[in-house]
């Protein structure tokens, strides 16, 4: 009988007859060895079937649509290369998304720019080149915005509003309540996008809102298209992302055809027949099409059975920072009869760096390869070099084919900025 933990993995997974995982056709045990470990290993063909499921399921419905990735999730050059092949656009958060974005040969006019701290460098970089959207989140964008704009040129932006809608997610990824450092209650907002409407080198497009992620109802997301509405009728209306994926055997999010069919019908309630709709899916976007590979380093059992690795919250952020809970398995033994319940932890000198607690595992030992499935979201992105650790590649693999898209850090790397 197959593993259960392979519903977990990307599509391409398998478990070759001695019991070593598989993925598009690559064994690990084969990745360890020509890239090390860890890993973040991407099954290219789940990623890319996601962003044709995301696209193909909104403009079917919606023709004048489009989903822009949010970068933030996995911003590779490489992922957003993958992105912009398969007809979407991009969101980006900061300076370096919006270089990365560039390298991947997106069309600038399909950038939709966030940040509620974005310094005069980021927007500067923006204007010159000349991105679609800069969505302006307080005062200080729009005074900016209009002394960076040249005679000539008019940059096209939306105004990012509070929704007030409470979600049912974690309180560090909730962007939707009074109170986040996000967005514009209604009043502030209707001042701002009358200041911005009167602005001659501002167009004013349309409005945006968010209201949080890793949210598993899709009618959590769909409340805020009202308070858009609200505001008034505009061009367009970004609906923003947050649908939340799996991650373990309990968990149950909603279908990509399930989550845009709550967002259209309360578009089709409130919304212009003819606006432009925008959604930004990120975490669901990424997440299944990646696991992380690791070698076991050491196993202590005693007051309990502790199976350390040679990563940790160096490249896996989530579950310190959002109690996230992951499931592994011991990749080169798929076969092997659960033996013990082992706490897995990391290499960094923190006692928060725990992947996963608890886990049934057959009994490990030093060498064997460990697979956690789920990573493809905010592991890259939030990798650090806590006690010196090097952050590990990004491999793309596809038809018995692998290579690194992000190289290991070197040791040199470490030490490229000191003086």
């Amino acid at each position: 009988m197959a593993h259960p933990i392979l519903d977990l993995f990307p599509a391409g997974a398998a478990v070759d007859p001695d019991g070593t995982l598989t993925i598009a056709g690559c064994r690990v045990d084969d990745l360890a060895r020509d890239f090390g470990t860890p890993a973040i290993v991407v099954d290219e063909a789940s990623l890319r079937a996601r962003a044709r499921e995301y696209r193909d399921a909104l403009t079917t419905r919606w023709p004048n649509a489009r989903v822009v990735f949010a970068s933030k999730a996995f911003p590779a050059t490489a992922v957003q290369r993958v992105m912009v092949e398969e007809g979407l656009g991009l969101d980006v958060a900061g300076g370096g998304e919006l270089l990365s974005a560039l390298r991947a040969g997106v069309d600038p006019a399909l950038i939709v720019m966030h940040g509620n701290a974005k310094t005069t460098e980021e927007l500067r970089i923006a204007v010159e080149a000349r991105i679609g959207l800069v969505v302006v989140d307080n005062e200080d964008d729009v005074d900016r915005l209009e002394q960076l704009v040249p005679p000539g040129v008019v940059q096209r932006v939306l105004v990012r509003i509070v929704p007030e809608v409470a979600s049912s997610t974690h309180p560090h990824v909730q962007t939707g309540q009074v109170g986040s450092k996000f967005g514009l209650t209604a009043a502030a907002a209707r001042i701002l996008i009358a200041r911005i409407e009167a602005s001659p080198v501002l167009d004013m497009r349309g409005v945006h809102a968010h209201v949080g992620s890793q949210i598993m109802d899709p009618a959590e997301l769909a409340a805020a298209v009202a308070p858009l509405a609200a505001l008034g009728t505009f061009p367009v209306y970004d609906l923003g992302g947050g649908l939340g994926a799996r991650y373990t055997y309990d968990d149950r999010p909603a279908s990509v055809d399930e989550y845009v069919g709550a967002l259209l019908a309360a578009a089709q309630e409130h919304l212009p027949a003819d606006a432009e709709l925008i959604i930004e899916p990120g975490r669901s976007m990424v997440n299944g099409s990646a696991f992380t590979l690791y070698t076991v380093t050491t196993v202590k059992r005693d007051a309990r059975t502790f199976v350390a690795v040679d990563g940790g919250m160096g490249d896996n952020l989530e579950a310190a920072m959002y109690d996230q809970r992951y499931e592994a398995a011991l990749a080169g033994r798929m076969h092997d009869e659960d033996a013990e319940d082992v706490v897995v932890v990391g290499r960094h000198c923190e006692s928060g760096d725990v992947l996963v607690d608890p886990l049934r595992l057959p009994a490990a030992r030093v060498g064997d390869l460990l697979a956690v499935p789920a990573t493809g979201a905010y592991t890259h992105t939030m990798a650090n070099n806590y006690n010196g650790y090097r952050r590990p590649p990004v491999v793309f693999v596809r038809d018995g084919e692998a290579r690194a898209v992000i190289r290991r850090e070197t040791w040199e790397d470490l030490f490229g900025r000191d003086a």
